[in-house]
């Protein structure tokens, strides 16, 4: 397929124009070492939330991740997914009707300040259903057999909204309403969050929940403050959250070493049925409001490893943050060409040798000393 069967009325928007990719990202022809197929899912109400003048999450992030798309060159391994609104049922496992009925409001009096880092605009509140319904539309399909995993192109992101509080540019959480859904029907449900600033709000909505296992990679110490190494869950979920703190500058290497010591072992003891990654690619060395050391390279044996947890037809994708365009689109690449298991010359070569094993082993050892590992 190519991107002109994606849904039009998105493409015809003018901040969705078809653009030229920059002559340094040109690459060469991939070559799919089977048959594989993704869904992608996105929509033109994502551009109608507008978070104000200047702001970093701004529509024009959906235009870096077609681009991105267009770069990793999957061709009919990609197949079409329009989102549909999530029903309220599916909105409220997580979130309560008052919040809900307070954010639409809010939209349908015109918009306004939610909490100091997020501004509704009349659009939002459909943008958000969108947003955390294309995660349950995904979900459905792959139920289906209608392909092997999907990412889901959306804004607003969701992964710092808790159930009754907006943050950090998040209303709806979309991860923790499709995990939500999963774990309704049985399904045992890994959330890996590799977004630079820690998911508080998915964290929050699953911490005493054994069905979800919550990993987060994240930069430390950073907004929102959260995402501690001893936040390990409670009740009966404690051992069931996994809090990964990186200094400024971690490398590729180190989240391999984290994942490899730590993740690996505690999904094998879980036994996840699902895999959601929350895909935020503020992680890169380019990003403007983040200081962590990642290349776009970085993202392929990482979102290898986590893929590998579950068979075919079980794993999902969906965009949180990453506010770099040249930067999102070649992450956003790289992590489809994962998807779709597809081979070819590496974007961005992926990074070492920065600081962050001795951080690793800090949160290793805690884990050891609680009897959790």
């Amino acid at each position: 397929m190519t991107l002109s069967l994606l849904d039009q009325s998105l493409l015809e928007r003018s901040v969705l124009r078809n653009s030229t990719l920059p002559r340094s990202l040109v690459i060469g022809a991939t070559v799919a070492s089977r048959r594989v197929t993704v869904l992608f899912a996105t929509h033109a109400a994502y551009l109608d939330h507008l978070a104000g003048p200047r702001h970093p999450e701004r529509p024009e992030r959906l235009q870096a991740v077609l681009d991105g798309v267009r770069l990793a060159e999957l061709g009919d391994a990609l197949i079409p997914l329009l989102p549909v609104a999530a029903a309220r049922h599916d909105l409220e496992r997580v979130h309560p009707a008052e919040y809900l009925d307070r954010i639409q409001g809010i939209c349908a009096a015109g918009g306004g300040r939610l909490d100091p880092d997020t501004y509704a605009s009349p659009g939002s509140w459909q943008a958000a259903i969108l947003a955390a319904g294309a995660g349950l539309a995904a979900v459905q399909a792959l139920q289906d057999g209608q392909a092997d995993a999907a990412f889901c192109a959306v804004r607003p992101p969701g992964h710092h909204a808790t159930t009754d509080e907006s943050m950090g540019f998040c209303m709806v959480n979309n991860v923790a309403v499709a995990a939500a859904a999963l774990a309704a029907q049985g399904e045992r449900v890994l959330i890996f969050d590799y977004d630079a600033h820690h998911g508080n709000g998915t964290q929050a909505v699953f911490f005493d929940d054994p069905r979800v296992l919550f990993v987060s990679l994240h930069q430390w110490p950073l907004y929102p403050g959260t995402g501690h190494y001893t936040e390990v869950g409670e009740g009966r979920g404690r051992g069931h959250t996994i809090n990964i703190p990186l200094p400024a500058g971690a490398t590729g290497d180190v989240y391999l070493h984290a994942f490899d010591q730590l993740v690996a072992p505690v999904a094998a003891k879980f036994e996840p049925t699902w895999v959601i990654i929350s895909a935020g690619f503020d992680a890169h060395r380019d990003d403007p409001i983040t200081e962590l050391g990642l290349s776009a390279g970085d993202y392929a044996p990482l979102t290898r490893r986590v893929l590998s947890l579950v068979p075919a037809g079980r794993r999902l994708i969906m965009l949180e943050g990453g506010y770099d365009l040249e930067a999102l689109t070649t992450s956003a690449a790289t992590v489809m060409r994962e998807l779709a298991d597809v081979t070819g010359a590496a974007i961005e070569h992926a990074t070492s040798g920065g600081p962050g094993m001795a951080a690793v082993q800090q949160v290793v050892d805690h884990w050891v000393r609680d009897g959790l590992l």
